[in-house]
C-alpha cells in the first residue's frame, strides 16, 4: 500500500488506522507548499487535488473514510470494523456517514475560509456561522457517547474519525463539551495516534 498526503490533514486518520494495525505501507509526502497536490501525476491519483490518497494494487482511493474502511477490511483480525451484516455494522455506517457529512463540515468551512480558498473568496463571517453549526452537531455527539467507544465494546475506525475530528476542532480553538474532551483525551493517548506525529 502507498499512502499519499501530509499528516496535518485528513491523512492523519489514515495513518492512525495503519498504525493501529501495524500494516506495511509506504508513505509518500505531498508538499502542499510546492503545490504537489496539483501536479499532473498526483491529479491522476486524486482528481480533487487533495489528500489523502491510497494505492493498494489495483485499488485507488481518495476519500479518507473510504481509505480507513479499506484498510480495516483488509485486516479484519484487528477488529477495527464490525462484521458486515451485523447490527454493529449498521451503527458503524451511521457514524461514518454522520462524522464525515455533519460533524466535520463546520471545521472544513473554517479551514476553507481561513486558508484553503483564494483570498478573494474567503468570507470572515463564515467562521461565526461554522462555530454555531459546530455547537449544534457536537452536542449530538456529546449526547450519544455512552462509554469509551461509539460502537459496541471495542475501538473501531469510527472512533478514529470522531477523535480526529475533535482534535481538529480543538486545534481550531472551538469549544468542546467535557464529555468530548474526555473522549478525545482517552483516544489521543493511544500509541498508534501518537506515532502519526512522526510523519511530515
Amino acid at each position: 500500500m502507498i499512502l499519499y498526503g501530509w499528516s496535518g490533514s485528513r491523512t492523519r486518520r489514515c495513518l492512525w488506522t495503519l498504525e493501529e494495525i501495524g500494516a506495511e505501507f509506504t508513505f509518500k509526502f505531498i508538499d502542499r507548499n510546492a503545490n504537489e497536490h496539483r501536479a499532473p501525476d498526483f491529479l491522476r491519483i486524486n482528481p480533487n487535488g487533495r489528500v489523502p490518497a491510497l494505492i493498494d494494487g489495483s485499488v485507488v482511493l481518495f476519500e479518507s473514510a473510504a481509505i480507513c474502511n479499506h484498510i480495516a477490511r483488509k485486516y479484519p483480525e484487528h477488529g477495527l470494523i464490525p462484521a458486515i451484516g451485523s447490527p454493529e455494522y449498521s451503527t458503524y455506517e451511521q457514524w461514518m456517514f454522520w462524522i464525515t457529512g455533519e460533524l466535520e463540515q463546520p471545521l472544513w468551512a473554517i479551514g476553507k475560509h481561513r486558508f484553503a480558498l483564494p483570498e478573494e473568496f474567503r468570507i470572515s463571517d463564515m467562521e461565526r456561522v461554522a462555530a454555531y453549526e459546530w455547537e449544534q452537531v457536537s452536542t449530538v455527539l456529546r449526547d450519544r457517547i455512552d462509554g469509551p467507544f461509539l460502537v459496541g465494546d471495542r475501538f473501531s475506525v469510527v472512533d478514529i474519525l470522531a477523535a480526529h475530528t475533535l482534535y481538529w476542532a480543538e486545534y481550531f480553538g472551538l469549544p468542546l463539551h467535557d464529555t468530548l474532551v474526555e473522549y478525545l483525551a482517552l483516544h489521543s493517548k493511544r500509541e498508534a495516534f501518537q506515532r502519526t506525529f512522526s510523519y511530515p
